[in-house]
């Protein structure tokens, strides 16, 4: 997988394949349809198959304060998706001269000139250009006066209801991962860098990283069981060590502490993780945030979250 962060110098061997534009946010099953059609349609005319995306949303510089918390940082969606077979990921910086380009002029510029595509794949929503003036319909008409093909790619319906990133956001900011859980190609991940807490969880043996600067959506308030991923300890190539976790989101009322926060107890670490980026996997929601009668009371209970993390969460 090759990321890409600017066309002006875009490799010349990525040009004549199959092109796929959207936001990709969370990389979910219905993304997954659409890159599977991608795939077949670049293996057809014999070039690479390529994503392009937005960083940011467009939405962000639009609207503001209706933009949605992403549920991907763009190297993970990278990641995600070359999981999925895709060879290059285009994460097109948002600008305002991209958002006053016409459809045709962003089908000209971008997917003809840029991106020297010779095949595209969408969705039947999709939308491009200002003011979301381009459609399938112009799209199609586009592609045929340009010589190339147009798969149109039907979503994903579960549960009676499309597969969206709208949707599993909902799922998520409720705290439903494992309705969410699903829906995505893998569990859902956040970062966030560990920094100092009030070290209660280390004096009744439960030491946990607090995590901050989370950049993308942070699960309704919980405790869950899930992995956490420090990369800095890999290799470059590989996802570094790992550790099943305890993961709870929302305060420590037995302690009188209302604030919001991150905590992840990762059974078996015994290193200090001051400082580091972790990621953590959310894997399936165990219970409630509640406060405890008697801080015996809590240890016992965080020893049966630990117990169900340790059957729930499977090795790397």
């Amino acid at each position: 997988m090759r990321l890409i962060l600017d066309l002006a110098t875009y490799p010349e061997d990525l040009r004549g394949g199959a092109v796929a534009i959207g936001n990709f946010d969370g990389v979910h099953v219905g993304h997954a349809r659409i890159v599977e059609t991608l795939l077949a349609e670049a293996r057809r005319v014999g070039g690479p198959a390529v994503v392009f995306t937005f960083d940011p949303h467009p939405v962000r510089l639009l609207r503001p304060e209706e933009a949605p918390p992403p549920l991907t940082w763009t190297a993970r969606k990278a990641e995600l998706l070359a999981r999925l077979g895709v060879d290059a990921l285009v994460a097109y910086p948002t600008d305002e001269a991209l958002l006053r380009l016409s459809a045709e002029e962003f089908f000209g510029r971008i997917v003809v000139q840029g991106l020297g595509a010779w095949a595209m794949v969408e969705g039947p929503n999709f939308r491009f250009g200002r003011g979301r003036a381009g459609n399938v319909e112009s799209l199609a008409a586009m592609c045929d006066a340009a010589d190339m093909s147009l798969a149109v790619v039907e979503p994903v319906v579960a549960e009676g209801e499309i597969v969206s990133s709208s949707r599993i956001r909902r799922l998520i900011a409720a705290g439903d991962i494992d309705a969410a859980r699903p829906l995505l190609t893998e569990p859902y991940r956040i970062r966030g860098m560990v920094v100092h807490g009030a070290k209660r969880g280390a004096t009744i043996g439960f030491p946990t990283a607090n995590i901050a600067a989370v950049d993308t959506l942070v699960p309704g308030m919980g405790v869950y069981a899930g992995r956490g991923w420090l990369r800095s300890s890999g290799p470059a190539n590989g996802k570094g060590e790992s550790w099943p976790a305890a993961i709870n989101v929302g305060p420590n009322p037995t302690f009188g502490d209302h604030a919001l926060k991150i905590e992840a107890h990762l059974v078996g670490c015994q290193r200090s993780l001051y400082g580091e980026v972790l990621e953590v996997d959310f894997a399936a929601r165990l219970r409630d945030t509640r406060p405890f009668a008697s801080v015996d009371e809590l240890k016992t209970q965080l020893r049966r979250d630990v117990e169900a993390v340790e059957h729930l969460v499977s090795s790397p």
